[in-house]
């Protein structure tokens, strides 16, 4: 895998995120790994400081998978509202936890559950709980 980009976080994010991974087992959702991971080397600003270009929790998104060149327009959100169908991915899972904290334009290599690796990149951020003044979403 190549190095990765630098992400950011929102420390309710951040907070809910390592509250999240204190509940959960390896065992059940083995993406909690990965998820761990990627807080510990986010940078941490306050909900007011996030970037509005940025994929936090419950951001909206239009991404692309290289592997296929399909675009997707995913919802990033808690595995309680995750619903693959209807494009709500769970933080949990690898496509979800590679997505956390990117900016547009950014891409990340990032393992699949067959062993294989996909490049995603991510082409817009259409909404962004942050960016719309909402800091308890």
């Amino acid at each position: 895998m190549s190095s990765l980009p630098a992400i950011t976080l929102s420390s309710l994010d951040h907070l809910r995120l390592t509250n999240l991974i204190e509940r959960v087992s390896v065992k059940d959702f083995p993406g909690v790994t990965a998820l761990e991971a990627e807080l510990d080397r986010a940078e941490v600003v306050e909900p007011r400081d996030m970037p509005a270009d940025v994929i936090s929790m419950n951001s909206r998104a239009r991404i692309r998978l290289h592997n296929s060149g399909e675009e997707r327009e995913i919802t990033l959100c808690y595995p309680a509202d995750a619903d693959a169908d209807s494009g709500r991915i769970s933080i949990l899972a690898p496509i979800g936890s590679a997505l956390l904290g990117l900016a547009v334009g950014q891409q990340i290599d990032w393992p699949l559950p067959d062993g294989s690796h996909t490049r995603i990149e991510v082409l817009a951020v259409s909404y962004q709980p942050e960016a719309d003044g909402d800091y308890l979403r």
